[in-house]
């Protein structure tokens, strides 16, 4: 098993946390720029903060749904650059981009025709007028998007992470300025409101990807002869892409949407326990942040050692990534349980949802030990190229177990996990599936060389 195996394996741990850091402070830059959407729409009005919370919750889960194959250049690129193969990456960055000119055609489909989806929800008319309005004007920077998306995900497989991390980093000053402009119309611009901050949105999504082109003529990427290499798709390249990467992005849709369902059904139970979720949801997020970001480091790090057939290394690797993130995982947790009513003191002056917010973190703190280390795992199993099954193990996980179980408590005879204690308790069964199974299989793996090969050089779907 591999949480208990011994040997000199940590000695990985330096080169996933160097690649770490970067992809951790560039998740909180996207999630800094969330916060100043919603923050300064908030600002102009309580309607234009729904509509753009709304708006915003609704973009995220059908992009990763559509372009979740981009997310597989990251252990493609990264086991050919193991392989020595920089003349393959070019190409294979290429057949990449044909998949996210296909990806953004259907997102924008999708963005301009989702007002039924608000009139089915019974919104109220001026949030779905607002939000719909935000998600067009957002849909204007799509392509930038998918097309940043790929190259984003070339360069974390080429080792190199830093570069999205200050991309990430520039755009708030710019996402600022623009949504104070176009929200309160300042600097010769419309006043739209929280409209406004689709079009700062989308024209943020352009000065990302005018920065990753520059960032792509470094020499790092030239090596990589993208610029020689043949541009034309093709069908055997676009498949493989296609059958490693949407699992990844199928997962993390079915993921979001489990939260997004969740929250709904608690909003049906009382306010206070639909603030007091909020609180926990959000806290959650912070934590994750490093695990999630953890565990694409360290299938950066497995993918290159499985392309360099160096597959005690890859094992070495795993092994640090799934111990380390455990140990952080268990000191999270009794860091929220000894300080839960400090935390959740940060967000409200409530009593009553401060109350139950605290009471939701003993919760938390259990959820957060299975959930970093199945983050981790399914992580390192990217790297080997491995994502079908795990896509499995988080569809039974989610939907199968943590939804009906946590409904089951939410509205059951155990008075102490009824309400959102019973949506978490069931969130946590359900992930402690995820992560023994996930552990497991890359237990598996890690000990069978062979069949790391087959992913490797596609011999096998799973």
């Amino acid at each position: 098993m591999i949480l208990f195996r011994k040997g000199d394996h940590f000695k990985e741990l330096k080169p996933i946390l160097k690649l770490g850091w970067p992809v951790i402070l560039g998740q909180l830059c996207i999630m800094a720029t969330g916060f100043l959407d919603t923050l300064m729409a908030g600002r102009y009005s309580a309607t234009d903060l729904a509509a753009v919370a709304l708006g915003s919750n609704l973009i995220w889960p059908f992009y990763l749904l559509v372009a979740g194959s981009s997310m597989a250049l990251t252990p493609m690129v990264s086991q050919l650059r193991g392989a020595s193969q920089l003349s393959a990456i070019g190409h294979q960055v290429w057949q990449g981009l044909w998949i996210a000119a296909i990806a953004a055609f259907f997102l924008l489909l999708i963005l301009n025709n989702l007002e039924p989806i608000f009139v089915l929800m019974q919104v109220d008319p001026e949030v779905t007028r607002i939000a719909t309005e935000y998600l067009k004007a957002a849909s204007w920077g799509v392509p930038a998007l998918v097309v940043y998306t790929a190259f984003r995900h070339s360069c974390e497989g080429l080792g190199h992470t830093i570069p999205p991390m200050l991309i990430a980093a520039s755009i708030i000053p710019v996402n600022a300025i623009l949504n104070y402009g176009f929200i309160y119309g300042h600097f010769g611009l419309p006043e739209l409101g929280g409209a406004g901050c689709g079009r700062a949105t989308a024209i943020v999504w352009w000065v990302q990807l005018v920065l990753m082109l520059i960032v792509i003529n470094r020499p790092f990427f030239r090596k990589t002869t993208f610029f020689t290499s043949s541009r034309k798709p093709k069908l055997e390249s676009v498949k493989r892409l296609f059958l490693v990467g949407q699992p990844i992005g199928l997962s993390v849709f079915l993921e979001m949407a489990i939260f997004s369902v969740i929250s709904f059904l608690v909003a049906g139970i009382s306010v206070k326990e639909v603030a007091a979720n909020s609180v926990a949801f959000n806290l959650n997020w912070l934590t994750f942040v490093i695990p999630m970001s953890f565990g694409t480091a360290a299938g950066i790090r497995i993918g290159f050692h499985i392309g360099a057939r160096d597959f005690d290394l890859a094992r070495d690797a795993a092994t640090a990534a799934i111990q380390f993130c455990l140990a952080y995982a268990v000191v999270v947790s009794l860091l929220i349980i000894f300080w839960r009513y400090e935390l959740v003191s940060l967000y409200t002056t409530d009593i009553e949802v401060i109350n139950v917010a605290a009471y939701l973190m003993i919760f938390l703190a259990v959820y957060q030990i299975v959930d970093d280390t199945q983050a981790v795992a399914l992580g390192c199993l990217r790297g080997y190229k491995d994502t079908f099954v795990p896509m499995i193990f988080g569809l039974i996980g989610y939907w199968c177990v943590a939804l009906p179980i946590g409904h089951y408590f939410a509205h059951g005879p155990i008075s102490a996990l009824q309400g959102a204690a019973g949506y978490w308790t069931g969130m946590a069964l359900g992930l402690t599936c995820v992560a023994i199974f996930a552990t497991l299989r890359l237990s598996k793996l890690t000990d069978n060389p062979r069949k790391a090969l087959q992913l490797a050089t596609h011999e096998v779907k799973w």
